[in-house]
């Protein structure tokens, strides 16, 4: 499977997109209320110096547009020196238009009254006309590199009320205001500024489809600032969330990621950016805009930060333009993507494959939205656990008629598939692919149990399940023995799981094995993994939700899941170019265009650990050349080298 990283390719200059989200230490919000050029400039000169190439900028909507028929013309003039700025320190920005959120309030034009942004047609066309006027006037300044229609647009619309607007009224308010932007003359990218909160990411419907917005818009754009119960899960949250925005196939740029250092400490700030960067660009970013340039202590009497103090200090800057340890990270990111010439390189292919359900992004009739977060966090953790078996995994979506062809498939933790996939991965593991379930019987009591037809046929087993009632798991701990070899796992190893979950899902699926054979038992003697010979291939059932348990786990990582993917590719006869004995420290390699292969090795250990990577070649040091055969790791550290 070709796994998703495109790039952005207008602007090769300040390509790929590292920078900041910026509002100056002078004003926030209402910098260009007091702009001073002054301070600006030291601000870019300092994100300058440690790497970053561009920025994300904002016309603050109530003053940039105080009359429905009228800019703000001086303030335009403070935008242009802005921009001219940037050219000075050799940087671009990409302006934001309808800026009528921010940091935990939203601000309307004087003139709103109330209307509804996106079904009111003379506020859509005041929209629209204030997009195309701010286009007019700066398209032309080599400056702009791209342009976004607004700022988390779900948060200033109507997604917290009873009624948020549905996809097909967005995706018209988006095509115009895109088309505002094309026709005054923008031919930078341009995107929505939604943070990539809608239904194929999150699994939510907020009325924002990147399926039906993806004709007009030139990149995605996520914002991650979810949180976890698990640090490892926590690290690869954004990567993750990349991965399922690239749905449609555009460039993903990670546009906001931060934390506010009131949160963490100094030391566990600069590991989540390093995490967040590099993991996000294995999960196919290719550009990234932190959430942002410089804190705001002088500001704390104004709004949003008298309310929400703690957004303050997100800057990677302090208030007197001084580096924190998120712009080293930064710093040390860009040195890695200029060694490597990112900008040509891309993910190696990958040849097994994480199935996404159609049902975390299709509203079927009478299934649930409840059914969503359960699949979110069961691939979430999937995810994690691939990555801990250096597994390079491609996200497949049934929504699409599972594209592009694998020798292992994995469905985790799944209750939920339509009769045409089941009868698709059966065709496919006739053909030599493994196909790998794990039983999951959901989160609520309403038809529990799997929702797809003929589990016995697939699986070679005859179930057991009484109507309407959960097999429940009396054990705190799973013990999965195994009773044969099954790939990398010989007879008698043991893999311990964490058992989670509430009434409905604290479930087992009791079977009796018909064609298949049993491979695993659990401690009561009963079947736990199952192998069935299909065709030239196999599929395989676990009959314990074992991604579902371990995502409903605080600090579950690195749990087992990893040693049975790494058996399921043995089984499937998965290439693994690198490898590492340590779930701790995860591998995965970037192909540059000339050839040369470039392994990625991400600690999620809290100390030093050197490695002994295996890999089908030798590997090298990025700076000195030298041949490496360990490789020394600090604490959640990161390290890059050549693999010949």
């Amino acid at each position: 499977m070709r796994r998703h990283s495109a790039h952005l390719t207008h602007d090769p200059a300040v390509l790929p997109w590292l920078g900041a989200n910026f509002w100056s230490r002078t004003g926030g919000p209402l910098m260009w209320r007091a702009y001073d050029p002054r301070t600006v400039r030291e601000e870019l000169s300092v994100l300058r110096a440690h790497g970053l190439t561009m920025t994300r900028s904002f016309f603050y909507w109530p003053d940039f547009h105080p009359h429905p028929h009228r800019v703000d013309e001086a303030l335009c003039a403070h935008f242009g020196d802005f921009l001219d700025a940037h050219t000075e320190a050799g940087m671009a920005t990409v302006p934001t238009f309808l800026v009528g959120h921010m940091s935990g309030e939203n601000w309307d034009p004087a003139w709103r009254g109330g209307r509804d942004l996106y079904e009111d047609v003379w506020m859509v066309g005041r929209q629209a006309w204030f997009v195309s006027q701010m286009t007019r006037r700066f398209k032309d300044h080599p400056a702009v590199t791209g342009w976004l229609i607004s700022n988390e647009m779900p948060g200033y619309g109507r997604v917290y009320q009873v009624d948020p607007p549905s996809s097909d009224v967005v995706t018209a308010w988006a095509q115009i205001m895109c088309d505002a932007v094309r026709a005054a003359g923008g031919t930078q990218p341009v995107s929505l500024g939604d943070g990539a909160w809608g239904i194929e990411v999150t699994g939510r419907d907020n009325g924002f489809s990147l399926r039906e917005t993806a004709e007009y818009v030139d990149f995605v754009g996520p914002h991650v600032y979810r949180s976890d119960t698990d640090p490892v899960r926590q690290h690869h949250r954004a990567a993750f969330e990349c991965e399922l925005a690239a749905v449609t196939g555009a460039p993903v740029v990670l546009e906001e990621f931060g934390l506010s250092t009131d949160t963490v400490s100094a030391e566990n700030a600069a590991v989540y950016y390093r995490q967040t960067l590099h993991n996000s660009l294995l999960g196919g970013a290719t550009g990234w805009i932190a959430w942002n340039n410089t804190d705001y202590d002088d500001l704390w009497d104004r709004s949003p930060y008298d309310h929400h103090p703690f957004e303050m200090h997100f800057g990677i800057t302090d208030a007197t333009g001084a580096a924190k340890p998120p712009l080293r990270e930064l710093e040390a990111f860009a040195r890695v993507l200029k060694a490597v010439d990112f900008a040509r390189c891309h993910r190696a292919d990958a040849n097994a494959a994480l199935v996404v359900p159609a049902f975390l992004e299709r509203g079927y009739p009478y299934s649930r939205p409840a059914d969503r977060p359960l699949i979110f966090t069961s691939l979430h953790q999937s995810y994690v656990a691939a990555r801990g078996a250096d597994l390079p995994v491609g996200l497949t979506r049934e929504a699409d008629g599972l594209p592009g062809r694998a020798a292992l498939y994995l469905l985790p933790a799944t209750r939920q598939l339509t009769a045409g996939t089941r009868r698709e991965l059966h065709r496919r593991a006739e053909a030599g692919a493994t196909v790998y379930l794990s039983f999951c019987s959901g989160e609520h009591p309403v038809t529990r149990g799997p929702w797809f037809d003929d589990l016995d046929g697939l699986f070679g087993v005859e179930l057991q399940l009484s109507y309407g009632v959960a097999e429940p798991i009396e054990d705190d701990v799973l013990e999965m023995t195994f009773t044969a070899d099954f790939g990398s796992l010989a007879e008698g190893d043991v893999l311990r799981f964490p058992v989670a979950g509430n009434e409905d899902s604290r479930a087992y699926l009791p079977v009796v094995p018909r064609t298949a054979r049993v491979v695993a038992v659990d401690a009561h003697g009963r079947p736990a993994l199952l192998v069935n010979d299909t065709g030239a291939g196999a599929t395989v059932l676990a009959t314990y939700p074992l991604e579902h348990m371990a995502a409903r786990t605080p600090r579950a990582n690195p749990e087992q899941t990893h040693r049975l993917y790494a058996a399921l590719a043995d089984l499937a006869g998965v290439h693994r170019p690198v490898t590492v004995a340590s779930p701790l420290v995860g591998a995965d390699v970037l192909v540059h265009e000339d050839g040369r292969r470039f392994v990625w090795l991400v600690s999620q250990c809290a100390e030093d650990l050197t490695v002994r990577p295996r890999a089908d070649g030798v590997l090298y040091d990025l700076e000195s050349g030298a041949r490496t055969d360990e490789v020394a790791l600090a604490p959640y550290g990161v390290r890059v080298v050549e693999l010949r």
